[in-house]
């Protein structure tokens, strides 16, 4: 068995073309495999992650923002825009019944450099009753805000200890967050005082398109967790029908969408690594079937110096599973060389939640497309081996 495996892998060596042709095929095999898993991973991980950080079972909005298109954008995705309403909504929907807590958020982007370091979405919350953010803060500063801090996404060009300045005031980076995979990467996080003092610059400056109102007595968004004795449509009927001017969402709503796109990403990723994976056992199979075919003088003089139909047989699937891991590992390691550097553009690409899995979960995927590649070998391979392992040696001789 050890000298059969031996000559098929100096078999390999030797028939350069006819083995970079099947290692092609594997590499492309392994590549649509991995990459397909991987993505997929990603997409859910980032949806996971969202979910995560959104943390609430309602959000309330001025009620024209709700009309906007953006509006999913803007608070799901941290994407630039901002809104207003008077912060004494917050004082009535609290004294509602079924609510188990609520905080406010306040939004403000950043203009253009001549004003700010960068164009990002700032996102001001009250760290007393804040239940979505702070939890997520805490994990990468530890500590409490101070006035003039801010935390800024993964993505942002900024680090711990740096200065940056939106409408002349200058503020200072106290953290930097994981990876989320969500738009909340590019945006700036910063406590209740911090964000009233921006956008009373922002007014000042008259940068802010809401020129009139009173930056001390505004919000932007209200969340809201439900109490586990409410029913979440009934708090939120009570708040639209009760609260002018206002729209309450449940947040599952407003991430229904991106689920559908998820589902929709994932099952069609599936679709293609089957179809991929059928085609390239057809080619393989055709290949193995061809290339054998022209090797009938060469397994019939192996037949005549000793070798048996089994050794024959295991040399063929050999060469096979061979070229099929060598291939394997070429698509493997493309994918890797295409999925890092440009994880960012494929999320901006597709537009949904994209975090790239643990280390742990690629090495796995990874692992899975190479076994699954060494079996497609095996498998297509084997038909070769059988065909040639029940074939006559005079046949074999004169065909050849």
């Amino acid at each position: 068995m050890k000298q059969t495996l031996l000559l098929a892998y100096k078999n390999v060596l030797r028939r350069k073309s006819r083995s970079a042709v099947l290692i092609a095929l594997a590499g492309f095999l392994a590549f649509a495999l991995f990459m397909t898993a991987m993505i997929i991973s990603a997409l859910l991980k980032g949806f996971t992650s969202l979910e995560e950080r959104l943390g609430a079972d309602i959000m309330v909005v001025p009620y024209e923002a709700a009309t906007r298109s953006s509006l999913e954008n803007i608070v799901l995705q941290g994407n630039t825009g901002y809104f207003y309403m008077n912060s004494d909504v917050l004082d009535k929907i609290s004294a509602m019944d079924g609510i188990e807590r609520i905080s406010a958020q306040y939004y403000l982007a950043s203009a253009t450099s001549s004003c700010c370091s960068i164009p990002v979405e700032i996102i001001g919350f009250d760290p007393q009753t804040d239940f979505t953010i702070s939890p997520w803060i805490r994990k990468s500063n530890g500590k409490e805000l101070q006035y003039l801090d801010i935390v800024v996404g993964n993505d942002i060009n900024a680090f711990v200890g740096d200065t940056l300045s939106f409408y002349g005031v200058d503020v200072r980076v106290a953290a930097k967050l994981d990876k989320t995979g969500t738009g909340y990467d590019t945006a700036v996080f910063t406590g209740r005082d911090t964000i009233k003092t921006l956008i009373q610059a922002s007014l000042d400056k008259k940068l802010n398109e809401y020129g009139n109102i009173n930056a001390g007595n505004v919000i932007s968004c209200i969340l809201i967790d439900v109490s586990d004795d409410a029913v979440t449509e009934e708090v939120l009927n009570d708040i639209n029908i009760h609260v002018k001017k206002v729209k309450a969402v449940q947040t599952k709503e407003m991430i229904s969408g991106i689920a559908g796109s998820l589902a929709g990403a994932s099952y069609m990723g599936r679709l293609i690594s089957i179809c991929i994976w059928i085609l390239a056992l057809m080619i393989m199979a055709a290949a193995f079937l061809l290339m054998t075919g022209e090797r009938k003088r060469e397994f019939a003089l192996l037949r005549v110096v000793g070798s048996t139909r089994k050794e024959l047989a295991l040399l063929v699937i050999g060469e096979g599973v061979m070229v099929s891991l060598l291939g394997g590992l070429f698509g493997i390691a493309l994918g890797m060389a295409v999925l890092l550097p440009f994880s960012g553009l494929l999320e901006q690409t597709m537009g949904l939640p994209f975090l790239l899995p643990s280390a742990a979960s690629m090495l796995t995927a990874a692992l899975l497309a190479l076994i699954l590649c060494g079996l497609t070998g095996a498998a297509t391979s084997g038909i070769s081996a059988y065909k040639i392992a029940g074939a006559d040696t005079g046949t074999m001789l004169r065909v050849g």
